[in-house]
């Protein structure tokens, strides 16, 4: 038998493609509505079959033996039972010239009458059949006719109850793998967000997308520049300049947050950050200056290395100052943190009157930290705009309060020293 050639193909394979029923596991839903058929039609036989390219696929059957699940489509009588739109009703196979040369017609079993309903779908496209066979022929009452009917729509009905479950699962699936999307893009943005913000104040403008300015009574700021740093340009390539400036601010950074000091910003080669904000800390004015000390330390070894390989030194100036300023976002789009007031001012200058390799420190910051490390004071130093103004330069910790030679690490005994002083501070 020529296999008749539908027009819509194509398509319908693609459609049969979304139930994902071909070669799915036994449904008792199914079972029971092939059953059911043959006992209306009162036949031996009975099937829902699914047609695909280049067989005919059994997704239920009452009469046949289990191990045969499929069939050649071009072998199959279904084949022209999906090329209409209603009820095949074959009485003799051996009768009619599109059958009677089927293997299944001619030899054994030698079947002989056939009844097939196509399983068209709400678009139009047939995936398939319910169908009930007999060895001998025989006539089929029209309440039979339209029982089998009415079964191809139940079988309709629980393939597209599949179909829709299906679609169900994939749009889970979508909303899940988008809520990831979304979840890993807004993890990003959080990201970004605390790059250029401390958390605190990052969750305050998540949440109402505005940040109130505050007062800090007492803060400690340090300000830090490059000794000399136009001459350093001048004799280096721009990238290679701003290659070894990202190292080195880079560097500050994971200093300065080891030490509860929050990153203010950079402009140019001079580095601004501040301690006892937006968090308030009792020793900010310690931290801090524990932070200037492991900076040095990283220059100073940076620099001993630049030397081997004869390559100019890079040595930084640095300012503490301890005071009171106001902290708050500034911009609406490109928002940044910043701190104002004079004490930030006053931190600027005593990094402008500092010295390479020096940490330079205020008559405030002094009276903080000078229980903790040695500290020698300079004197009244003269500045434009503020006139004289006493300063110190902060060299190390004090021995007895030091892990390490160079006077940078804290042991248990500074960290002990450092509690009395907040009881002290706070009463």
């Amino acid at each position: 038998m020529a296999m008749p050639v539908l027009d819509n193909e194509e398509n319908r394979i693609k459609i049969l493609g979304r139930y994902e029923i071909l070669d799915s596991a036994p449904e008792f839903a199914y079972d029971e509505i092939t059953e059911l058929a043959a006992g209306i039609c009162k036949c031996p036989v009975a099937f829902i079959s699914i047609i695909s390219e280049d067989r005919q696929w059994f997704k239920s059957r009452y009469g046949i033996p289990s191990d045969l699940t499929e069939t050649p489509r071009d072998m199959s009588v279904c084949t022209t039972t999906i090329s209409q739109s209603d009820l095949l009703i074959v009485s003799d196979l051996s009768k009619d010239n599109r059958f009677s040369d089927l293997p299944s017609v001619r030899n054994d079993p030698s079947i002989r009458f056939y009844a097939g309903m196509p399983l068209i779908t709400p678009d139009g496209y047939a995936l398939g059949t319910i169908c009930t066979v007999d060895f001998e022929p025989r006539e089929l009452e029209d309440s039979q006719a339209e029982a089998m009917r009415r079964l191809s729509h139940q079988v309709m009905a629980q393939l597209e109850l599949k179909r829709s479950l299906i679609e169900m699962g994939n749009a889970i699936k979508e909303l899940e793998s988008t809520r990831e999307q979304l979840a890993a893009e807004k993890a990003k943005a959080d990201h970004l967000l605390l790059n250029i913000l401390p958390e605190m104040i990052a969750d305050e403008l998540k949440a109402t997308e505005h940040v109130e300015p505050r007062f800090y009574s007492s803060a400690s700021i340090m300000f830090g520049d490059f000794s000399g740093f136009t001459k350093l340009s001048e004799n280096m390539e721009p990238k290679s300049l701003i290659d070894l400036l990202d190292q080195y601010f880079s560097a500050f950074d994971g200093i300065v947050a080891q030490h509860n000091v929050e990153k203010i910003k950079t402009i140019g080669d001079a580095y601004m950050c501040a301690s006892g904000l937006p968090a308030e800390n009792r020793g900010h004015a310690i931290e801090i200056c524990l932070a200037g000390l492991e900076i040095q330390r990283y220059l100073t070894r940076a620099n001993t290395q630049r030397e081997k390989l004869r390559m100019p030194r890079w040595d930084l100036r640095l300012g503490i100052h301890t005071g009171p300023v106001m902290a708050g976002v500034v911009g609406k789009y490109k928002f940044t943190y910043d701190i104002w007031g004079d004490s930030v001012n006053v931190a600027a200058l005593m990094e402008q009157a500092s010295e390479p390799g020096q940490i330079n420190i205020s008559e405030t910051t002094y009276q903080k930290v000078k229980d903790l490390f040695e500290i020698k004071p300079r004197g009244t130093v003269a500045t434009a705009k503020k006139g004289d103004i006493t300063m110190y330069f902060l060299d190390r910790l004090k021995p007895e309060f030091s892990e390490d030679a160079e006077g940078t690490t804290p042991n248990k005994v500074f960290h002990e020293k450092c509690d009395h002083l907040m009881i002290a501070y706070s009463a």
